[in-house]
């Protein structure tokens, strides 16, 4: 079966074209795409398919075959596939994920920016990390995040195994980052995520750390770049919505043994 492989400030999806909705991804499956060993390798899958009213649904899978409700980075990886490949017109159009409707635009300089939705700030929490026990924003951008400001290096955080948080108010797990103040409305930041492990980046813990960096200032809204061990990503921040701006690139595309393509499955229904 034919698939590409792309990534946003270099965390990385296997995108899997499915328009006529016949592949059922088993969580086998997702997991050996994304070995890096023994299969192509990536953070993630994104399976390309169509839903209701001819949009396109961002079907996304963790590398462990767990289903998120939504992906930022993967979201715009997702868009630079649609145009290239001839899916979806240069400029602004929806794509349908687990968390709503986003809007992406496609810019002249090659970025890409999404919609995210709003960011809900829904309280406080703490995260062991190693031996360090630090408070962060329960944050909702579609999925849950703790991001937690704190005054070291974020390098100098364990993020090799999983933190340790509050199961009571995560039930479903939940995406930890750590973010540093390191100039004016800039700061770096360094994720461990659920159902994947540690990334080079995660889009929306890069808007989740926004949102954490600008409340410990006393603010609200405004424009930061917030820097990763795969780059920088823009994040605007304003009363209606959150936004994510920053580079996607496809890299290769092939055909893989990793996935049956027989045509008897079902079609499977994608839900807006």
């Amino acid at each position: 079966m034919e698939f590409a492989k792309g990534h946003g400030t270099e965390n990385d999806f296997v995108i899997v074209p499915d328009p006529g909705g016949r592949l059922e991804l088993t969580p086998e499956q997702v997991a050996a795409l994304c070995n890096r060993r023994t299969g192509i390798g990536a953070d993630g899958v994104l399976r390309v398919a169509r839903c209701q009213h001819a949009k396109w649904f961002m079907d996304y899978r963790n590398a462990d075959g767990s289903i998120p409700e939504m992906c930022g980075n993967g979201l715009r990886v997702f868009a630079r596939y649609l145009v290239e490949y001839g899916l979806a017109a240069p400029g602004r159009f929806d794509v349908v994920t687990r968390a709503g409707l986003r809007s992406v635009e496609l810019e002249m300089t090659g970025d890409v920016t999404a919609d995210m939705g709003p960011a809900r700030v829904l309280g406080t929490s703490t995260a062991v990390i190693g031996d360090r026990r630090v408070e962060g924003l329960h944050i909702t951008v579609g999925n849950p995040h703790l991001a937690c400001v704190v005054e070291s290096p974020v390098e100098t955080f364990d993020l090799s195994t999983a933190p340790g948080v509050d199961i009571a108010r995560f039930p479903d797990g939940v995406n930890v980052e750590v973010v540093r103040l390191i100039g004016d409305h800039c700061a770096e930041m360094r994720v461990y995520e659920r159902g994947v492990g540690t990334t080079w980046s995660c889009g929306t813990g890069v808007v989740a750390s926004a949102v954490a960096a600008a409340r410990s200032v006393g603010e609200e809204y405004g424009e930061w770049e917030i820097r990763v061990p795969g780059g920088s990503l823009t994040v605007i921040l304003n009363a209606e919505s959150t936004y994510l701006r920053g580079p996607a690139v496809i890299v290769a595309e092939g055909k893989t043994s990793l996935l049956a393509d027989d045509g008897e499955t079902e079609p499977s229904v994608a839900a807006a």
